[in-house]
């Protein structure tokens, strides 16, 4: 057996795969409480509003500039629960391996992830491995669970959106998107832009003190263009994006060369937050002061007006941003 790669032995529940489990996570993890021994184990999720989320990793590369898979999975999973106004506590993970995979490699995703979860402030309580076919996977596929707790303050929801609400964007969109899409290669492309990937914790706990705060959601698959049309449907408002939509030149560069739009494109650390007229430049100012908010921008507002989704152009016009159907970059989270 090559003890380089990962074999279906690593999968079979014998000793290989108990050493996989012990050597590669459970070792990067020990700042977790993942017991390798137990079927199911004990949280303490103490007497608050218990929330729960769920998510899978795709991404091809597995590695790409700013990020990876396994620190992807963390920051992914962790920002859905603080968007919703919850302090994340808890992740499973469940990793699904090619036959072949690099040991090497693994060991420094599952690393990788092991730093995103210190950083994010989760533990791994529980996890699973499974080993498919040479041919029949990606290299390594992620699935987590993740459990926290609702923080106090503002409850945001879709539903407390109003007419003249306005909302705002924590910093530069389609970085990920870009970034992965770089990484791949595949248009001859090349460029030191990294992806926006990263925890938002940060960003989502000081707006819950603002009592005009509405909603709050992370551009992820779709972009900001999506939540766009996801308050559309929700609420039959319109949203009307303006032309000050922070978007990085490289950003801009690269959708302009090869027919992409930034406004449909992941970002994996950015905040989309919707608030009242007048709590908006407070929650502005409260990003501005953080490293990551530095570059928060207003970027538009909800209207009753107009049951369309619709972008202000920086020389006077507008044009309608459509629902996305085709998916223009899949693979991206």
């Amino acid at each position: 057996m090559d003890d380089d790669r990962i074999s279906l032995a690593h999968g079979n529940g014998g000793r290989f795969m108990r050493e996989l489990i012990e050597d590669v996570f459970a070792s990067a993890l020990s700042a977790s409480e993942l017991d390798v021994q137990a079927d199911a184990v004990q949280i303490d999720l103490g007497d608050g509003e218990v929330m729960i989320t769920t998510d899978g990793f795709t991404v091809q590369p597995l590695e790409f500039p700013g990020g990876d898979i396994g620190s992807l999975a963390i920051h992914g999973t962790t920002n859905d629960l603080a968007v919703a106004g919850a302090k994340p506590m808890y992740l499973t993970l469940n990793a699904f391996i090619e036959e072949g995979f690099e040991v090497e490699r693994l060991e420094r995703i599952v690393g990788s992830l092991a730093e995103a979860a210190v950083e994010a402030g989760v533990r791994i309580s529980a996890g699973d491995t499974k080993v498919v076919r040479r041919g029949e996977g990606g290299g390594i596929y992620l699935a987590t669970t993740g459990v926290g707790v609702r923080l106090p303050g503002v409850k945001p929801a879709m539903d407390k959106i109003r007419d003249g609400d306005v909302m705002l964007v924590s910093g530069p969109i389609g970085d990920h998107g870009t970034a992965v899409m770089l990484a791949r290669e595949e248009f001859g492309l090349r460029g030191d832009l990294v992806s926006d990937a990263g925890p938002v914790m940060s960003l989502t706990e000081p707006l819950l003190a603002l009592d005009g705060l509405r909603f709050m959601r992370d551009p992820t698959r779709g972009g900001i263009a999506s939540i766009g049309h996801e308050i559309l449907r929700a609420t039959g408002l319109g949203v009307r994006f303006e032309a000050t939509v922070p978007v990085r030149e490289p950003v801009q560069a690269v959708c302009d060369m090869l027919g992409y739009d930034p406004y449909y494109l992941a970002c994996e650390g950015r905040v989309v937050a919707i608030l009242a007229p007048d709590h908006a430049d407070a929650a502005l100012d409260v990003w501005r002061n953080l490293p990551a908010g530095k570059d928060a921008a207003r970027i538009g507002r909800i209207t009753a007006a107009e049951q369309r989704v619709i972008l202000e152009t920086p020389l006077g016009g507008e044009r309608f941003l459509e629902e996305l159907e085709d998916d223009p970059l899949p693979r991206i989270c």
